[in-house]
Parts: structure tokens; C-alpha cells; sequence
């Protein structure tokens, strides 16, 4: 869970997180400027939690009609903008010079060559990710069936470097937490 500790204060949610640093420190806006795309950031980081509630519901329940309502929920937002493949289409993302909370300077997902951050994307794929990989294992579940955009999304999340180094490196492990802790 990112958090940033500023002036004595303690930010740990990401939406508020953001809106502190754009408020606080000089740089482009971690936020985009369309008042579509922000307003849109603001709802997709406000499920987050639902979001992740429904997969892990999906284990003791019906995963293909749990888990799936949770991933129709991104095919449908990634169906919003039709100029590029992430959550806020292309147009959004950070380059050099832009601000970049402390934490984020040491984590994998900052390239001080090319920062490809898109807020909204970072905040899914990796429940995506791990849910993907335990729904497939377990429930023979693919949830990229029928969900052209999820998995346009997911290829593409999977070209940046600066995500691949945050990738499950051991499947299997995983899947035996989830089914240890979750089951």
C-alpha cells in the first residue's frame, strides 16, 4: 500500500495520496486535465476495494459470475477511451520532470528514462494479475474470454519493463497461499 509521509501528515489512500502531491509539490499534474478523465480516475480508484472484494468473494462462490462482474467492470471502463489500451487511454501518462512522490523514486514501477505511470492501471493489474493466474489454475476460469479490451490492456501493461520487474515470478506459489489463505 503506497503512503507518504509529508510535513507530519500521513497520506495512504491512492486517490488522496495523488491530490495531496498535485496540491503540494511543483511538476505536472499527477491528474489528468480533462475533467472526463479525471472525474473517470477518481471512480475507477474508488472501486478498487469492491473490486478486489468481489475476486476474493469469487473463491467460496460462483467465480465465473463473481469474478466475473468485477473484470465486465474494466472491460467496460477500458472501453471509455478509444485512444490507446489503458484505463485513461493513451494520453495520460508521466514523463521525466513530473512529480513523483518519494516512494515511487525507489519502486521498479519508476523509470527515470521513460516513466510510463497511468495511476488508474497500476491500482488493477496486479489483483489482475494474481487473479488471473489463481481463477485459471483453480476454476479453469479464463478471464480474458469474451473481454477483447481486458486483454488488449493486460498485453500491453506486459510490455512496459518497469511493471514486468513487479510480475509473479513463481505462479504456483501463489496459487498455494490464495488456496491455503482463501479456501
Amino acid at each position: 500500500v503506497p503512503s507518504l509521509e509529508h510535513n507530519g501528515k500521513i497520506i495512504g489512500e491512492s486517490l488522496d495520496l495523488i491530490k495531496y502531491v498535485d496540491c503540494n509539490f511543483e511538476g505536472p499534474s499527477l491528474v489528468p486535465n480533462d475533467p472526463d478523465k479525471k472525474r473517470t480516475l477518481e471512480e475507477l480508484l474508488s472501486y478498487t476495494d469492491k473490486f478486489v472484494e468481489m475476486l476474493f468473494a469469487s473463491f467460496k462462490g460462483d467465480p465465473e459470475k463473481e469474478a466475473g462482474a468485477a473484470f465486465n467492470y474494466l472491460e467496460d471502463a477500458l472501453k471509455k477511451y478509444d485512444d490507446g489500451p489503458f484505463l485513461l487511454g493513451r494520453d495520460f501518462s508521466l514523463f521525466r520532470g513530473a512529480k513523483v512522490p518519494a516512494y515511487l523514486l525507489h519502486s521498479p514501477l519508476y523509470d527515470m528514462d521513460e516513466l510510463k505511470f497511468f495511476e488508474a492501471d497500476i491500482a488493477y493489474i496486479p489483483f489482475v494479475e494474481r487473479f488471473q493466474i489463481f481463477l485459471s489454475e483453480v476454476f479453469k476460469y479464463d478471464i480474458i474470454a469474451g473481454r477483447p479490451k481486458l486483454a488488449a490492456w493486460i498485453e500491453e501493461l506486459n510490455k512496459i519493463d518497469a511493471y514486468k520487474q513487479t510480475k509473479i515470478v513463481d505462479p504456483k506459489q501463489l496459487v498455494e497461499y490464495y488456496k491455503q489463505r482463501f479456501m
